[in-house]
Order: C-alpha cells, then structure tokens, then sequence
C-alpha cells in the first residue's frame, strides 16, 4: 500500500518531502517493534480496547454507509466491515477464548496468504519471485508461532500481529523514502517505482510536450474473459479473473486496453497467437523470457474493436496527468516484446493508468496531512490489495477492472468510511458555531432597521 499512496501523492510531493517519509516510517516502525516487544512478556502497555473499539467504529460506519450493488469493490468493502466487526467484537472481550479465536484466526490468514504467495511465485517465475517466496516463508514462521500458545498462551496476539504490521509498513515506507531520495529531477514516479521498469532523468520524453493537451477523459476499455468468448463453460471466480473456456476447451483470457485521445492508445498483442489449449496453458503461465514473444501495439480502439468486439466495460478517468503517461508510453513502448504472465495486455494497462495517476491526490501546499489521508482511504486499502494479489500471480483483465474502479472511487471518493463521517460532522460543527455567532449580529441588525424605519415615518426613538 506504501508504494500505491507515495505514487498518487506524486513525484514532486515525494521529491521534496523524502526526508519526512523517511522519519515517518522511521517512527513508525519503531513503534511497532516497541507493541511487539511489549507483549512479549503478557503485560502489555499499548490500549488493546481502544483498538478493539476503533474498529468496531470503523465496521458499523462500513457496513451502514456502502452502496448497495455486487461489484467487487462494494463486495471487498462489506468484507472488510464484517472482519473489522468480528475482530473488534473478539478484541473487546476480555474472556480469555477470544485470544485463542484471535491467535487462530491469524494464523490461518498467514498460513493461507503464505501457501499462496509460495505457490504463486515457485508456478509464475515473475521478477522478484525468489523475495516472494522468501516472504511467503516467513508468513509460514508467523503463521507457526501463532498456533503455539508460548510465551503467552495467547495472550498477545493482538498485539503482536498490530505491532508486526506497524513495523512492516514502517520499514516499507523508509525504503521507499530512501530509495526516492535518488529519484532524477524529470523522471516518472510510477517507472521509478515499479518491479520491472526504470527510468532515468535522461529518458524523460521531452519531445512529447507538444501532445500534452488532451482531448477528452482517459478510458480503460476491459474486455472480460466471458465477454469475449462463446459458449463458457460457467466456473465461477475463475471465468471472473483468469480465464474462460468455452465448449471446445478453448481459452479466451480477455483483454485490456487504455485510450487518451488524443493520439494515445495503448494495447499490448502478441503478434502471432499464443497456443491456449489446456494441455499448453500451464507451461506458457511461467513468466520467464523463454516464453517471451513478439509483440504488436494496436493502432486505436476503432481498429481493435472493429477487428474484434466493442470492449465489455469502460471505466472514464475526467482528469490524469497526461505528461506523464506519455513519459511511460515512450519509455515501454520501446520494447514490443510479450509475455503472457509479466509483460501483457493487462500488466500494461495498470503500470500506464498508475502513471496517468500519478500525483493525483497531491494538493498544493499538503504536507503530511496528505499522507494520513491517503493511508486511511479505504478504496486504497481495496487498491492494495488488488495490486497486491496481482504482482504475487500476474495482472489480468479481470484484476485490472476492479483495479481502475477502485482507484476511481478514491481519486473522486463518496462519503464512505468513518473518517469522512468526522470530517463532515467537523464542518457542520463549526457551520453551527459561526451561524450562533451571528444571531446576536442579525439581532442588532434588525434593530437598527426598526429604528432607521421609525426615523423615516418621524417616530421619535424609544
């Protein structure tokens, strides 16, 4: 979630601001080793309740305020208040079974997130899949130490999984903010950031100023993998997010594609047919360069889509950072080359609707304020997560809709989640103030009108 908030808060905000992200994390993971260490002996000093009450907060304004529907961010979003109202529940109860709910719970949430992060990247091979398998052992370790009830009988399981994940994000956030401090003064922070592009302060498109203006909104165009095949063959999640087979055992994986007019359309191809027969499917899955392959970039949407099939879904972006996502596109469109895991349609829709977004939730003169608002935002909570999921396994065009609704709702957010519930009871609080302070004001004002109207009728004053 670190590297999704620092690329929406923007390059120049991040640039100038490293120092004070690095303190943050600094501080931050600090503390969450001191919640670590302080449970560790079962006396703890850090105010679980209060904790336990927060979320309770956190879930009830969740759940009352989601809109109604079934996508998938309402979905995520209700599951997120219905854990964060089972944990809360178990986290107030002072019986000691709900600590052993709790150290249950979690265990199995590391076990299961472990055995997935492991499987993913020892099938995928995607770049950096040895950390990530690395990672996925350690979850393992956690998951162990979980189960068994020293040194506590789990009595600090709470606090040891908070602090844990304090101390994790606070590291994350200082190695990114140590790793921006080298960020070149023209480069983009969405190449800069990602796992398998860099940019250099040399590469910056400069010749593409000339294209900035831009005609119209952003469009990320999803063809689904059901949408785009005949006769599926129902297999629910996974016709959703990986792919769908129709009566003859024919693959179709879907599509994405992104248009910025003008001149802008990005859709990654391969030049020749991938073979996507079963038998052939899994060993085409590894993301490693002996199953890269020639590659086309197709022209514009009314080419593709005349060729093919209208697009399924379209999610409009009003306002991006045009700049650069043309930085992007000159910089990847170099290279053609596809792989159907690492470098395909959909991994090339995320990294370029990343790069038009970048430095969208900066605000002029925001400081860190900006940063807790970002890393509170539920939607990027959801983003995260979806982010998350695919660079442990790879980006589909399943993952990439959800991906751009989720982003959309938090760049242009609704009055969802408890912190916009306060801000917003802030604001009628201080309406309410400023409209009692001016009714002895409105007082005076209608009798000066009486008298000046007594004065104009010659009444003497009273």
């Amino acid at each position: 979630m670190v590297r999704l908030i620092l690329l929406l808060l923007g390059h120049d905000f991040i640039r100038r601001r490293w120092p004070m992200l690095a303190l943050v994390g600094l501080v931050w993971a600090a503390l969450g080793a001191a919640i670590f260490i302080d449970a560790l002996d079962g006396v703890t000093y850090f105010p679980i309740h209060v904790f336990g009450y927060l979320l309770l907060i956190e879930a009830v304004v969740t759940l009352v305020v989601s809109p109604a529907g079934a996508d998938t961010r309402v979905v995520l979003r209700k599951a997120r208040g219905v854990v964060f109202l089972l944990l809360g529940l178990l986290v107030v109860d002072e019986h000691h079974a709900a600590s052993v709910i709790l150290a249950m719970l979690f265990g199995v949430a590391f076990l299961a997130d472990g055995m997935f992060r492991m499987a993913a990247a020892v099938v995928v091979r995607f770049m950096g899949w040895r950390m990530s398998f690395m990672t996925g052992l350690l979850e393992l370790g956690f998951a162990v130490f979980m189960f068994e009830p020293y040194p506590t009988f789990y009595a600090g399981t709470v606090p040891y999984c908070i602090g844990m994940g304090i101390f994790l994000s606070g590291c994350g956030l200082l190695r990114q903010a140590l790793r921006l401090k080298r960020l070149p003064r023209r480069a983009t922070a969405s190449l800069w950031l990602s796992r398998d592009l860099a940019i250099h302060d040399e590469e910056f498109a400069e010749d593409d100023e000339g294209n900035v203006e831009q005609e119209g909104d952003l469009i990320v165009h999803v063809w689904t993998p059901t949408g785009s095949a005949e006769d599926v063959v129902p297999r629910p999640l996974v016709d959703r997010y990986i792919a769908a087979v129709d009566s003859k055992g024919v693959i179709s994986t879907g599509h994405a594609a992104l248009e910025a007019p003008p001149y802008i359309y990005i859709s990654h191809y391969p030049k020749q047919e991938i073979d996507r027969s079963q038998t052939d499917f899994t060993r085409v899955l590894r993301a490693t360069a002996d199953n890269d392959v020639a590659g086309r970039f197709q022209p514009s949407y009314a080419v593709e889509s005349e060729g093919w099939c209208d697009s399924t879904v379209q999610i409009r972006f009003e306002r991006y950072n045009r700049a650069q996502l043309l930085a992007f596109w000159h910089r990847y469109s170099t290279n053609e080359t596809y792989n159907l895991t690492n470098r395909n349609c959909s991994s090339t829709v995320a990294h370029a609707l990343e790069a038009a977004l970048e430095g969208s939730l900066a605000e002029p003169g925001a400081g860190v304020g900006a940063l807790l608002r970002a890393m509170f935002n539920p939607e990027l909570w959801v983003a995260a997560q979806l982010q998350r999921r695919a660079e442990a396994m790879a980006w589909t065009p399943g993952l990439v809709l959800d991906y751009a609704r989720t982003l959309r709702a938090a760049i242009h957010p609704t009055p969802l989640g408890w912190s916009t519930v306060l801000a917003q009871g802030s604001r009628f609080w201080h309406y309410a103030r400023m409209v009692q302070r001016r009714e002895p004001m409105r007082h005076i004002e209608a009798i000066r009108d009486e008298v000046n109207q007594r004065k104009s009728k010659g009444a003497k004053h009273p």
